[in-house]
C-alpha cells in the first residue's frame, strides 16, 4: 500500500512540475512575442521618420537649387586657335558667335572678345567688345537692338543665362563708366562697339540677368 501511495505522490509531483514548466514556457513565449512586436513597431516608426526627413527640403537646399543653371551647354575651347571663354546669342540681330578670352588688337580683329570683368555668367559686369564690321561674328547690327529685348550668354562652367537689355546709350571712348563692376550683386553683360560715324564714341548695350 505504501509503495502505491508513494508512486501516486511521485506521479503527482511530476505532473505539477510539467504544468509549472508549461506555464513558464508560455510566459516566456508571451514575453518574447511582445518584445518582438515592440521592436517591429519601433522600426516602422523609425523608417517613417527617416523617410519624412529624406523628402524634407531645407531653405538652403531650395536656394542652391534655384541658383543652379537651368541648362548645361558645351562651347568650343578654341576659335581660330584662340581660347574661347563664352558664346553669345542675340536672336533679334541673328548673331551667334564665340567670345574670345584674351583681349588684344589681334583677337579683336578675329571675333568678339572679353574686354573686362568676371568670368562669364558670374556676379559682376562681364564686358564684351567687338568691331562694328559687316561680318557675321561682329557687332555691326548692335544698333538695331532695343530696351527689353533678350540675349543669351553661354559658358561651359555655369551654363546658359538669359539677359534683358536695360540700357542703350553712347559714351566718349575715354569714359570707363560702362565697365564699372558695381552691379549690386547681379549678373550683368555689357556689349561695346564703335558708332558708325565716329571712332571717338562707343555704343553701349547693357543687359541684366533675367529674373
Amino acid at each position: 500500500m505504501k509503495s502505491r501511495k508513494a508512486e501516486r505522490i511521485k506521479q503527482k509531483n511530476k505532473m505539477r512540475k510539467r504544468i509549472r514548466f508549461i506555464i513558464l514556457l508560455l510566459i516566456i513565449t508571451i514575453i518574447i512575442y511582445t518584445i518582438i512586436e515592440i521592436i517591429k513597431e519601433n522600426k516602422i516608426e523609425f523608417k517613417e521618420e527617416v523617410a519624412t526627413q529624406e523628402v524634407e527640403v531645407t531653405p538652403i537646399q531650395v536656394i542652391i537649387e534655384e541658383e543652379l543653371p537651368k541648362e548645361k551647354v558645351e562651347i568650343p575651347e578654341t576659335y581660330l586657335d584662340y581660347p574661347v571663354t563664352a558664346k553669345i546669342i542675340i536672336p533679334k540681330i541673328n548673331l551667334e558667335t564665340n567670345v574670345l578670352r584674351d583681349f588684344s588688337k589681334e583677337t579683336l580683329d578675329k571675333c568678339l572678345v572679353k574686354f573686362w570683368g568676371p568670368n562669364p555668367n558670374e556676379i559682376g559686369n562681364f564686358c564684351i567688345a567687338g568691331h562694328n564690321y559687316e561680318k557675321e561674328n561682329m557687332f555691326s547690327d548692335l544698333k538695331e537692338l532695343e530696351v527689353g529685348e533678350e540675349f543669351y550668354l553661354l559658358d561651359n562652367k555655369n551654363g546658359k543665362y538669359t539677359y534683358v537689355i536695360s540700357d542703350i546709350y553712347k559714351v566718349n571712348y575715354k569714359n570707363l563708366e560702362p565697365i564699372n563692376q558695381n552691379t549690386n550683386g547681379k549678373r550683368v553683360v555689357t556689349l561695346i562697339t564703335c558708332t558708325n560715324y565716329s571712332n571717338n564714341e562707343r555704343l553701349i548695350v547693357r543687359g541684366i540677368e533675367k529674373e
